[in-house]
């Protein structure tokens, strides 16, 4: 079996799981998340645990075995804690907006960036510098969160640009004059 499919995820207090079919759905105090089953991998339920099982050792369901279990774990994870990505802004001049549920980014282009925030994803942004990207689902905030970098990318040279909090830069050196 494979070694993450086969551990049992406990099941928090507060949070519901329902198994209909080939869709398990996590129903907790933050929300409400669905994963659909592939065909050969099955989910139960005993005693406050969730256990993954497939129907085979056929290799495409070994990787969906340990795939589903992950999934299922963030999902409880996410419905009781919640899953959060900061960036940050560096370059002068370079800021950010929330108008409602779009985002305005001032980072060095002629016109101002634009970007819609999808439902399900709270952001607040902090001295027009810091965002803050919440919400239930991992994946989503890890994509929106990408999103928002891959507006104006770090630079190698000056390091300006939007990053993640936290993350270290190469810096590379210019060109050396005579």
């Amino acid at each position: 079996m494979s070694r993450i499919g086969k551990k049992p995820i406990v099941i928090p207090g507060g949070v519901e799981v329902k198994v209909a079919g080939s869709t398990v759905s996590v129903k907790g105090p933050l929300g409400k998340l669905d994963w659909s089953l592939e065909q050969g991998v099955d989910v139960a339920v005993n005693n406050g645990q969730l256990i993954v099982g497939r129907s085979s050792d056929d290799r495409k369901l070994r990787a969906l075995h340990g795939l589903t279990r992950a999934e299922l774990s963030n999902m409880v994870q996410g419905v009781t804690k919640g899953y959060e990505r900061s960036l940050e802004i560096t370059g002068v001049g370079y800021k950010t907006q929330v108008q409602g549920r779009t985002l305005s980014f001032n980072v060095g282009y002629i016109n101002p960036v634009i970007y819609d925030v999808p439902t399900g994803i709270d952001v607040k942004v902090d001295k027009q510098t810091l965002i803050n990207v919440k919400g239930v689902d991992k994946r989503l905030v890890g994509q929106v969160a990408a999103d928002l970098r891959a507006i104006k990318p770090p630079d190698v040279y000056k390091q300006k640009g939007i990053r993640y909090a936290g993350e270290t830069l190469r810096k590379k050196e210019g060109k050396t004059g005579k």
